[in-house]
């Protein structure tokens, strides 16, 4: 596991994320090359401390001890601007691997339906974004400054003490595979921790996020102990888990230096013996000595670069995961760029025999749905709750492929559109009203980047938006907070009715948008959209009221269209629609 690990970790980094790193080439090349270089002189400076004692002090040559002591500090002034320059080199790449990276989980997130962004999760997706990539940006600058320099040390630092005295040497040849045996039982114990600790987290972020975002709920039902208790489980969890990997890593240092540290005292116990002997000279011991602890310096720098990358191992994973994750709606090659104006069709949308069902779930949640929508019509469409409202229009913009049969608009197959042309015909209102912060001005330019000051007035009427920004102090200016929590739930969909009604679209859809207003601002919205010049409009809403004035009403129950007509002819021939109008007590006589 560990070796396999290992091995795709070096795949990961030398071919995977090689394309994030090609524009810091210099920096990668310049960045371990000045690094190499001070590992150079650190080996050199033992054999000019050994010169010095053994040739300088032995026979008091002052004039060669300063000669030597000037060549000491001009070797390790340069061992000094290398790694000043290779610190600088992995910053700049380190940092700009990870800003690139960040941005094509962006953008491959963006490229996500609806179906992966459910299998991921909003927390997950955040944490490895952000969390994860840290860890790979951190690797990314150990990999610059010392995974060259570290086992250089170990290997030169054996190979001059071996120069020196092999028989020495031969004590620190024992002691090496042990700490190399030691390595290799750790990083099998932390490997899969690590992967468990990074999913504890997304566990962990998704309980603080819902905390955050639903503390008015939560205060409104008392539940605040209950779910402070759910987050201490869930910290605790995740706490256990991290402190199970760090014990185990945490072994690391103590027992590196421990093994280390005895090989030191072994060899200057028996050096002691060979200076006495005459086989080895004082100086010579002492540049022995300071190449142990080179290596024993560098073999802590190994463990710890283990741990890291074990770390980052995890990391690598998850968001490889998501890089290649390949999304369920794409693009073809040879996409429809421009939206039919007149294709000799009167049917705008258009379904035939479609079926649908989501990931994992057996049940289909449409079944064999046809119908056709013509241009300057009114859909309306209702249904009990879990009919399958939301998901058919969702199918309309492409937001799930479907399961069988076609969904056309304009006469083509939504799946030979480019997703930006279909998109940009489609105004959307949806069931949850989402809006962003800022201004409410810069929200309803979202529905269109270029409109002038009178087009957003005239959109603001449409929506009966106007009637409370009118009444605000900045008026459009006015700043809304994350999510629109500033407004009411009634001015958040009305704002974002605006934002689509703006785009003048081909296809107009409200999905229960209107649940949040009261009646007659229901009434004075639906009037004002009947003036609306859009190729058809539907209208989604378990309100009778909302969808009883359309050209035509499609009644959904349980998937399957259950009729299709006028609200009177409905409410005579369709048990459904008739038991729904008589639950909120309308009949075909009653008025608003």
């Amino acid at each position: 596991m560990a070796l396999s690990g290992r091995i795709y970790f070096l795949e990961f980094f030398l071919f995977k994320l090689a394309r994030f790193l090609k524009p810091y080439k210099i920096q990668l090349i310049l960045g371990p090359a000045a690094k190499l270089v001070e590992a150079v002189f650190e080996l050199v400076l033992p054999l000019l401390m050994a010169d010095l004692i053994d040739t300088g002090i032995k026979t008091g040559n002052s004039e060669y001890i300063i000669t030597k002591c000037i060549q000491m500090a001009v070797v390790s002034a340069i061992g000094l601007l290398c790694a000043l320059f290779c610190q600088y080199s992995a910053s700049i790449a380190s940092q700009g691997f990870g800003t690139s990276l960040r941005s094509a989980l962006m953008e491959k997130i963006n490229t996500f339906s609806f179906a992966e962004m459910e299998r991921y999760g909003t927390t997950t997706l955040v944490n490895r974004s952000t969390n994860d990539v840290n860890q790979l940006q951190l690797a990314v600058a150990m990999l610059i400054r010392l995974v060259i320099r570290a086992p250089f040390l170990c290997i030169g630092g054996i190979i001059m003490a071996i120069r020196i005295d092999w028989k020495l040497a031969v004590i620190l040849l024992i002691f090496i595979p042990v700490f190399i045996l030691i390595l290799y039982l750790i990083m099998k114990k932390t490997i899969p921790l690590y992967k468990s600790v990074q999913k504890k987290l997304d566990a962990l972020s998704l309980v603080l996020r819902e905390n955050l975002t639903g503390v008015r709920v939560i205060r409104a039902f008392n539940r605040s102990v209950d779910e402070r208790e759910r987050f201490r489980k869930a910290n605790r969890d995740w706490m256990d888990t991290a402190i199970q990997a760090g014990k185990i890593s945490a072994l690391m240092s103590p027992l590196t230096l421990l093994i280390m540290n005895m090989a030191a005292l072994l060899i200057i116990w028996i050096g002691g013996f060979r200076v006495d002997g005459g086989n080895l000279t004082q100086g010579q011991l002492i540049a022995f000595i300071n190449y142990i602890t080179q290596i024993m310096l560098a073999l802590i720098v190994v463990a710890n670069l283990a741990v890291l990358f074990n770390r980052a191992f995890a990391s690598a994973q998850r968001v490889n995961e998501i890089l290649e994750t390949q999304p369920s709606i794409i693009t073809g090659q040879n996409a429809v760029t421009v939206l039919p104006e007149d294709n000799g069709k009167k049917a705008v949308i258009e379904f035939k025999n479609v079926s649908f069902a989501y990931t994992g779930e057996g049940q289909p949640a449409l079944k064999d749905i046809s119908f056709s929508a013509e241009s300057g019509s009114t859909i309306g469409i209702i249904g009990g709750t879990g009919a399958g409202k939301s998901t058919l229009i969702n199918l309309i913009p492409r937001f799930y492929d479907v399961s069988e049969g076609t969904v056309y608009v304009e006469g083509i197959d939504v799946k030979k559109y480019d997703q930006n042309v279909l998109h940009d015909a489609i105004g959307m209102v949806p069931q949850k009203a989402s809006l962003f912060s800022g201004t409410i001005r810069e929200n309803i330019l979202w529905g269109k980047r270029d409109a002038q000051q009178s087009e957003i007035e005239q959109a603001a009427e449409i929506s009966q938006a106007a009637e409370f920004i009118e009444r605000m102090p900045l008026k459009y200016n006015t700043e809304i907070s994350q999510g629109g929590k500033n407004l009411s739930g009634g001015q958040r969909q009305r704002l974002t009715i605006a934002r689509a009604v703006i785009k003048k679209p081909v296809i107009l859809i409200l999905d229960d948008s209107s649940s949040a207003l009261d009646y007659m601002t229901d009434f004075k919205l639906r009037t004002a959209l009947r003036k609306l010049e859009t190729g058809v409009t539907l209208i989604v809403s378990q309100r009778v009221n909302a969808v009883k004035d359309a050209d035509r009403i499609l009644v959904l129950d349980d998937g399957r269209l259950a009729g299709s007509g006028s609200h009177e002819q409905l409410f005579k021939e369709n048990q459904v629609y008739r038991e729904i109008c008589l639950s909120q007590n309308i009949t075909v006589d009653k008025k608003i």
